[in-house]
């Protein structure tokens, strides 16, 4: 699997090539990697637009935009409903 760093720079956007492997893997490039402090075993998130196109993000990410959105119920009231969203996650993984 193979990628090639493309040299366009639109302000902070970086572009990348990336190639389909064997059993449809992708690997992001190590820059991508560094730049999202990403690990092995980090959650990510693919979503697909009606369009066709794709957003990539991290669970923390997702997370701390969550947190944003539901600012305006309180601090306590956040914090709660991140909880039950951790929770639900637990209860997915072991399914």
């Amino acid at each position: 699997m193979a990628h090639t760093e493309k040299i366009a720079h639109l302000k902070s956007e970086a572009h990348f090539d990336l190639a389909i492997g064997e059993r449809g893997r992708l690997v992001l490039p190590a820059p991508v990697r560094r730049r999202l402090n990403l690990h092995p075993g980090d959650k990510l998130t693919l979503t697909v637009a009606e369009d066709g196109a794709m957003r990539l993000e991290s669970r923390r990410l997702a997370l701390r935009r969550l947190r944003g959105s539901f600012s305006h119920l309180g601090p306590g009231m956040v914090e709660e409903l991140i909880e039950e969203r951790r929770a639900e996650a637990r209860r997915e993984q072991k399914s």
